[in-house]
């Protein structure tokens, strides 16, 4: 076993199976007490039980380790101020968080139904909320800690997951506000994109050029965790494999300004050439999408 966490607690949500089971584990192998949440439930948020937090813990004490299992839904408040007070009752304290649990019910917007909606967003955006409410109020208190959501590239936009997508998005922001909100009591916060291969990345309608397994993503989120990355906060990285990159703090990019009121008609002249667009990444992709997708393939992202 290491010691990059010595000393320290760390909850992982979603520790059950993927990138959550390898966070747990390979948090626990350098050195740290972990409390391992998952519901348990099917990639399409069905049929909870609690034996893969309990088979993590199994794992974890076996090979020498500490943790404490909790099966708790996230999704609620009560689930969040669980895996808080779980830390707390077992170990004495929490350092860091990392909320890894998500599902996924994919389906076109137009005919996106309020049940395909409401869960993904509970699961990915207000169960991180549940669980940065509960541990920011201690980690206040403390004077340090470590809070890491988990987003994805799709919050750049998706054709199929509005759902994961907006709230993959809102992870984002939420961090930026946790980041910028809890500076003064030197607690960070950052943002994981991963790409691996996991049981919900088995479905994805294309084929990925750069992934990589979820140990990769795990031993990043370590380093987030660690002492050694006290001063990061407020980012947004993406580990695919080798590859490990940090995304664009948001920023205008050009403005123009009103020599009186505007008119649609102003706007319509000076817009164009003066502010203009952002080209859009994803939009200019669909086509090879759509080209792949007729003939039975997967196109290459």
């Amino acid at each position: 076993m290491g010691n990059f966490l010595a000393g320290r607690v760390i909850a992982v949500t979603g520790a059950g199976r993927g990138i959550g089971r390898a966070v747990a584990r390979a948090a626990a192998a350098e050195g740290a007490r972990v409390v391992v949440n998952d519901h348990g439930v099917s990639v399409q948020g069905a049929e909870p039980t609690s034996e893969p937090a309990a088979a993590v813990v199994r794992e974890i004490e076996e090979a020498g380790g500490s943790a404490v299992a909790v099966a708790d839904d996230i999704a609620t408040m009560a689930g969040g101020r669980r895996v808080v007070e779980t830390a707390v009752d077992a170990y004495g304290r929490l350092d860091g968080v990392v909320c890894a649990a998500g599902i996924l019910r994919e389906r076109m917007l137009f005919n996106m139904s309020e049940e395909e909606w409401d869960p993904v967003v509970a699961t990915h955006l207000k169960g991180t909320f549940t669980v940065f409410r509960a541990a920011s109020a201690l980690m206040r208190k403390q004077g340090s800690g470590t809070l890491i959501g988990f987003t994805s590239g799709n919050h750049q936009g998706s054709v199929s997951q509005a759902n994961y997508a907006a709230a993959k998005g809102g992870v984002i922001s939420l961090v930026r506000s946790a980041a910028l909100g809890l500076h003064k009591y030197g607690v960070t916060a950052n943002a994981v994109a991963p790409v691996a291969r996991t049981r919900m990345s088995a479905g994805v309608p294309m084929e990925l050029t750069e992934i990589g397994e979820p140990e990769d993503v795990a031993a990043f989120v370590v380093y987030l965790l660690s002492e050694r990355a006290h001063e990061i906060t407020g980012q947004v990285y993406t580990v695919a494999g080798p590859k490990i990159a940090v995304w664009a703090q948001p920023r205008e990019l050009r403005a123009a300004y009103a020599d009186g009121a505007w008119t649609p008609e102003r706007i319509a002249e000076l817009l164009p050439g003066t502010v203009g667009t952002d080209p859009m990444p994803m939009l200019a992709r669909l086509a090879e999408m759509a080209r792949a997708a007729a003939s039975g393939e997967r196109p290459n992202v």
